[in-house]
């Protein structure tokens, strides 16, 4: 795999706090194998390349910068086929080859979605009417719905969703010290339009308390071991004794901290950062180039409505490494579970 480092900034900086809401889109055909190691619900980088995209779509002379997204889920439907346990990807006929031979087939995983994206963005001065907003939303919607999204075609709404809140919205945040509780009441809004429904969240938290447990019984445990229980459900085999002295044996699965998934967070430098031209068959062969694998960590599915504010829902990249070599490209959210001091993402 590889990864390209590009920056577009903006002319004229902009610097008003706002919430873009694209509510209840459908796409079809989305990417369900997410990397390597997961399949099901896209990666969150996907929604992040998304709204690079769309950024550079509007150009620097829209006044809008984008700078995290949040995703709730609404609807989740696998092209799979399921006999019992096991589930099997929908998959094209390719025609054959001149010869009559069958051409081989790569295994493509897809997914139909309706999902609500919302863009933490900073607008410019010019942008601060209402019907200026207004009016961007819907450019933005417009925008959106002739892209693809995680590989998928966003598809028109079902006239039987008409019922349902499917305008794009605009709208200025409080961020001032005494507006705590219109912000409050803000994210209270929004969490109750994006209902029923499921936002991502990160739990880094999870997966460095579940590594600190295998190590106090096997030292050599490694981040990895840890991932993989989380990952699956953990039966285990206790045996009590019962009143005549006789072991009566039980399993027990494992509890969970609520409905925990495995996910890819970004890439992981390989190689040197090789000038642009450099790498034969690149992708942008103008922008610099990186050859690069995936980094996992755990995620949970949370309703909106207990979610504390817009930091918890929000997601946005970070590149992290010293000086200029920076080699790790991580999508970042900053969710704190209720008694944790610091926020999932800052490790």
């Amino acid at each position: 795999m590889s990864t390209t480092e590009s920056v577009i900034e903006p002319k004229a900086a902009p610097s008003e706090a706002a919430l873009l809401v694209l509510p209840r889109i459908r796409v079809q055909n989305a990417n369900a194998i997410s990397s390597p190691l997961t399949w099901g619900f896209p990666a969150m980088s996907a929604f992040l390349g998304l709204m690079t995209a769309l950024e550079r779509r509007l150009g620097p002379d829209a006044g809008i910068a984008f700078r995290a997204v949040g995703v709730v889920c609404h609807g989740f439907e696998a092209q799979v086929t399921t006999q019992g346990y096991t589930r099997a990807f929908h998959l094209t006929r390719n025609p054959v080859q001149d010869d009559g031979s069958t051409a081989a087939i790569v295994e493509e995983g897809r997914v139909h979605l309706e999902v609500t994206l919302v863009f933490g963005v900073l607008l410019s001065a010019d942008l601060l009417g209402e019907t200026q907003r207004q009016a961007l939303a819907e450019q933005v919607a417009h925008m959106v719905a002739g892209m693809r999204l995680a590989g998928g075609s966003v598809m028109p709404p079902l006239p039987t969703a008409q019922r349902r809140p499917t305008r794009s919205t605009l709208e200025l945040l409080a961020t001032r010290e005494d507006q705590e509780d219109e912000r409050r009441l803000q994210f209270r809004r929004l969490a109750r339009r994006c209902l029923p429904g499921f936002a991502l969240v990160s739990r880094d938290d999870l997966l460095r308390a579940r590594l600190a447990a295998l190590k106090a019984s096997n030292p050599e445990a490694t981040a990895l071991d840890a991932w993989l229980d989380l990952s699956r459900w953990n039966h285990r085999a206790v045996q009590t004794p019962d009143e005549q002295g006789e072991l009566t044996t039980t399993w027990v699965t494992d509890a969970r901290a609520g409905w925990t998934v495995p996910i890819p967070v970004g890439y992981a430098g390989l190689s040197e950062l090789h000038a642009p031209g450099m790498v034969a068959g690149a992708r942008d062969m103008h922008t610099q180039f990186r050859f690069v694998e995936s980094i996992w960590s755990i995620g949970q599915w949370l309703s909106p409505h207990r979610l504390q504010g817009l930091d918890d829902l929000l997601w946005y990249a970070q590149v992290e490494g010293d000086g200029d070599d920076k080699r790790v490209y991580r999508c970042r959210n900053d969710y704190a579970p209720p008694g944790l001091a610091e926020p999932a993402g800052s490790s």
